[in-house]
């Protein structure tokens, strides 16, 4: 993985060649030692790769995410976007993690090589580093189901089917891949420049959020805001339920069903909500109304965090309304972040089932999905996973607060770097940025990002005294 990255460093070569910003040197120097490290850990390590403890494939799996980003942040010292490595490795994990949370409060004077670096750390982050990792390198001899929930947010973990071959990971891949070529040419058709197509495409399709523009996506036309809505918005549907529509398997999509449709009338309900009272309350025409109701709603029930306005001055409870969805999130085994609509439908479900034995205690009710029973053993595992989640949220908060961050910022860069949509309230809402808050809230964020992107419990199991035991 590291020579995969410092190959995709590598790439960057390209725009600091084109644009003579003066990069080339740094970047290849970056590029270089990337590659040199990961070619000597290959060399050395090749043949100790069968790993069977559960464990380990949780240590491995946080191990990745860190490791990469400790590396993501060359490009950023060594090209003189910032000096302060805090904020380097807050950029760099923000975009490993595509959270989309950002440190330069002027994204378009960067050097282009360094644009380009935040947008592709974003794309591969988003997919999952893991998953990639199965789809690459098959003959890595771990447990593949264990590596695979230890890092559930890239793929459907309501089965094991998506991880019982390595073919279903690379299918997903080139739906991957497909989406973020037709986007792009869809982009560039519609009259905007490559370059910006290229990046865009790459933060959207990844529900990252970073952007070329200091103004994030509100400079760029209706049109263009309109199709990455769409690429947002597919960016939060399973990855395996678009392969098999798009091969057109509709048996098999009848499986799916329920999360899909709760997840399209969740952000149809809300669209709805935001539209009328952006109209009606905040004085909007229709027109624009609709245009950025629809956008920044679905940027954030994706955890995408693309703004298209500055809805931290929107009516209260619409922006309420908006961190409540990106803690919902999309569908499990999208590259969206949060909680996962699966979860919250089994939440909802088991809940009217609670409500509906108090009535008739004799009843046999289960939860379910897709027509099938829910065993207790996944519904106990949603309600941890929704109580360890929260009491994150909670604790993150109050840590910041601890940080010298205000109440209000506090709640919002929680949120926003727990869930990965990445922009709070306040200085770091809207089109603001975090370069505002001190080095340990900084440090802290950093955390929440990592926890979010793994999903809390799989950072979490590592500060168990079990864990280390023989």
């Amino acid at each position: 993985m590291l020579m995969a990255e410092g190959g995709l460093m590598a790439l960057c070569l390209v725009p600091a060649w084109h644009f003579a910003d003066g990069t080339l040197g740094p970047i290849a120097v970056s590029a270089g030692f990337t590659l040199a490290v990961g070619c000597l850990m290959w060399y050395r390590h090749q043949h100790d790769t069968v790993i069977e403890d559960r464990r380990m494939s949780y240590l491995l799996v946080v191990l990745l995410w860190v490791l990469l980003s400790l590396f993501a942040t060359l490009p950023f010292m060594t090209t003189g976007a910032t000096t302060n490595f805090t904020n380097a490795w807050f950029e760099s994990m923000s975009g490993v993690t595509s959270t989309g949370a950002t440190i330069f409060p002027a994204v378009s004077s960067l050097p282009s090589s360094v644009l380009l670096w935040r947008s592709m750390t974003q794309w591969f982050g988003g997919f999952g580093i893991v998953l990639l990792v199965l789809a690459l390198s098959p003959q890595l001899g771990i447990n593949k189901y264990s590596l695979y929930t230890a890092e559930a947010s890239g793929a459907d973990n309501t089965g094991k089917t998506a991880v019982r071959t390595v073919v279903t990971v690379r299918r997903t891949l080139a739906v991957y891949l497909a989406l973020t070529l037709a986007f792009i040419i869809a982009l560039w058709l519609s009259g905007m420049q490559m370059w910006d197509a290229v990046n865009l495409t790459f933060t959207n399709i990844s529900s990252g959020g970073f952007s070329v523009n200091s103004d994030s996506i509100a400079s760029i036309t209706p049109l263009q805001q309109y199709i990455l809505a769409g690429a947002m918005l597919l960016s939060g549907v399973n990855f395996t339920l678009l392969y098999l529509l798009f091969t057109m398997r509709w048996k098999q999509i009848g499986h799916k069903f329920d999360q899909l449709r709760f997840y399209l009338v969740l952000c149809l309900l809300a669209v709805v909500f935001v539209v009328c009272t952006l109209h009606w309350h905040s004085g909007y025409g229709w027109n624009d109304a609709v245009r950025l109701g629809t956008v920044q709603t679905v940027s954030a029930l994706t955890t995408t965090g693309s703004v298209v306005a500055d809805c931290t001055q929107w009516w209260t409870p619409t922006m309420f309304l908006i961190l409540m969805l990106s803690v919902c999130g999309g569908m499990a085994g999208s590259t969206s972040g949060g909680l996962k609509v699966m979860r919250v439908l089994i939440l909802l479900r088991n809940a009217r089932c609670i409500m509906r034995n108090r009535l008739h205690p004799r009843v046999v009710n289960p939860v379910r999905l897709n027509g099938q029973p829910v065993s207790g053993h996944i519904t106990n595992n949603v309600m941890v996973i929704f109580m360890v989640y929260g009491f994150t949220l909670m604790v993150g908060v109050m840590v910041l607060m601890l940080c010298g961050v205000n109440a209000t910022e506090s709640i919002g860069a929680a949120v926003g770097c727990l869930t990965g949509y990445g922009p709070g309230l306040g200085a770091s809402g809207g089109f603001g940025c975090y370069a505002g808050f001190t080095v340990a809230a900084k440090w802290f964020c950093s955390l929440l990002m990592l926890l979010g992107r793994l999903e809390c419990m799989t950072v979490i199991v590592l500060f168990l005294p079990r864990f280390w035991r023989r």
